[in-house]
């Protein structure tokens, strides 16, 4: 993801595995504390031109990991945190958040990104169409991603993406193939 994406390498996950450890979003968080800390009201993320509201939670390192921002760190931190997701499926919150505290410390190097509570119905993001697909699969809500850049800074076009995945081996899927799928899935 690093090499070849080089753009954010990021978590994402489904919203009630969130509300099991009680992740909170970092707008909510900012906006509890910007009376402490003004620079919070003034980066108000208000004006998101595909979103009312940004996914992002916390940022994570696995208590393993050295600096947290090493290939192996970040393939360390996003393993163990859904492999604690799927443990924690069916415990109480308390127990679940002493388990993220026992493996995980914040602030890290890998972002959380947290689905809307109703996946493709709400909103049609990345994190929604990974979380989707997940649950179809019935596997564990936690996916990983990062948006290939292409050498213009901007992401990748659709027509070299698919090169790409053709060259490497990989399935490519659109959004609006997901949603499709979803659509007939969740009926």
């Amino acid at each position: 993801m690093r090499k070849d994406g080089g753009g954010l390498i990021f978590l994402m996950m489904s919203h009630p595995a969130a509300q099991t450890l009680q992740l909170p979003f970092l707008s909510d968080l900012f906006a509890q504390v910007s009376n402490e800390y003004p620079v919070l009201k003034a980066l108000v993320p208000n004006d998101i031109p595909y979103d009312t509201k940004s996914s992002f939670s916390l940022y994570i390192n696995h208590r393993e990991t050295f600096t947290g921002i090493t290939d192996n760190d970040r393939s360390l931190t996003m393993k163990k945190f859904a492999e604690l997701v799927k443990r924690i499926k069916d415990k109480d919150n308390n127990t679940a958040v002493k388990q993220l505290g026992k493996e995980f410390r914040s602030p890290g190097h890998i972002p959380i990104c947290i689905a809307s509570e109703k996946l493709l119905n709400e909103r049609k993001g990345h994190t929604e169409l990974v979380i989707s697909l997940l649950q179809m699969a019935e596997l564990t809500p936690v996916g990983s991603g990062c948006e290939i850049m292409g050498e213009h800074g901007k992401a990748l076009p659709k027509e070299d993406a698919k090169k790409y995945a053709e060259k490497n081996n990989f399935v490519f899927l659109e959004g609006n193939d997901i949603i499709k799928a979803w659509k007939q899935w969740s009926k």
